[in-house]
Parts: C-alpha cells; structure tokens; sequence
C-alpha cells in the first residue's frame, strides 16, 4: 500500500470574503440609518444638494460618512499590505492581535483623526474658525460620494476574477485623480470653504492634503 505521506491533496481551499461583505453591509446599514433618523428620511438628491444654513445634523452624518469611508477604504488597500510591522503583531489583546485589515483601519483612522483636528486648529489659527464647519459639511458629500465608490471597488476586487496585481496600478491611479479633484473640488466650491488668501490655500493644500498623504504611504507601504 502507498505510504500515507506520498498522498498530495488536490483540493483547493478557495478564500474566505465573508468578513468583507459583513463589513460592506454594516456600512450600508451606517448610511440607512443616517439617512432616516440623522436626516430625516431625505432623499439621496436633497441630502447631496442641501445648502449649509438648511442643514441640520452635520456633525453626526460627518462623522458616519468619515467611519463609512475608513472601514471601505481599509478593505480595498489592506490586501496589498506586505507585512503588519513586528511591533504592531507582537501586540496582544486578550489574546488576538491585529491582522492587515485592523493595522490599516487603525493607521487610516489615525490618519483621519490626525488630519481633522489639524485642519480646526488651522482654521482657528488664521481667524476663520467659523468656516470649519462649513468645511467639513461639504467634505462629507465629497466622501459620501466616494464611499460609494469605494464600496462597488470593494465588492469587484474580492468578488469578481481580476488580477489583484495589474489592479494595484489602477487603483493608485484612481486614488491619484481622487486627490486631484479634491483639491479642485475644495478651491472652487460655492461655499468657499477654502480660507480667502491665497497663501493660506497653499499652505493647507501642502500641509494638510499633501503632507498626510505621504505619511499614510509610508506607514502603510514601508
């Protein structure tokens, strides 16, 4: 009889998505929720063209948008992690440690955390604190709009054949448009949500928008 150490088992064991579509509901789940209590049932169409000074319950539906937008955006890139760094894995809690998936939802978090409180202190430094929460009432349609996206990328790239590798490509290209439209988006937006000066349009472009990004790169990539 053959040896039971020459057997070679030919199945494959396909991957486990389950915790990605979990994930992606909870967000939709986020988003219902919002839209018919924090909103008051409105319309995908009113919510998106609200005017600031008729809105009501900015803070709650930033701070949904900015969780939705984190836990979607960490699925797609955590994937293309190569490594959790050795003294985020030899941390420990009640016995479980992070996977690629919680190493990048918490830099992203971090990074969002980070980038908001230095973007109020910005505003209130140049004197112009008022506008901060018109900032960030319009940056939530922005990243409303992209969480969407987000979301079909997510679905596509862990349930539909695609070649993850040729993809990395695509999607730093798209995240790199993103970026650009953002900047414009914020320059020229009707709220003139961006300080008046032009110095100071430069100075948060670079230190806020640009100098963020760099460090997310690199404590994710490197």
């Amino acid at each position: 009889m053959p040896l039971s150490q020459n057997f070679i088992n030919h199945i494959r064991i396909p991957e486990n998505n389950d915790w990605v579509i979990f994930i992606l509901l909870g967000c939709i789940f986020l988003y219902v929720f919002m839209m018919n209590i924090i909103e008051r049932d409105a319309s995908l169409k009113d919510f998106l063209l609200q005017k600031y000074f008729d809105a009501s319950n900015n803070l709650p539906s930033w701070i949904i948008t900015s969780c939705v937008t984190a836990l979607t955006l960490s699925v797609l890139i955590s994937q293309y992690i190569p490594v959790v760094p050795k003294y985020i894995a030899d941390l420990q809690l009640f016995g479980y440690q992070l996977n690629k998936f919680g190493y990048t939802f918490l830099i992203v978090v971090f990074f969002y955390l980070t980038k908001s409180a230095l973007g109020f202190l910005f505003y209130q430094s140049i004197g112009d604190g008022k506008k901060w929460s018109i900032f960030y009432f319009t940056s939530t349609k922005f990243y409303f709009i992209l969480s969407f996206l987000l979301i079909i990328l997510c679905v596509t790239h862990n349930y539909f054949p695609i070649d993850r590798n040729k993809m990395f490509l695509y999607y730093f290209s798209f995240f790199a448009f993103v970026f650009i439209f953002k900047v414009f988006f914020y320059l020229f937006h009707k709220n003139k949500i961006l300080p008046q000066k032009w110095y100071y349009k430069f100075l948060y472009i670079c230190t806020l928008q640009i100098a963020p990004l760099l460090l997310l790169w690199k404590l994710l990539f490197f």
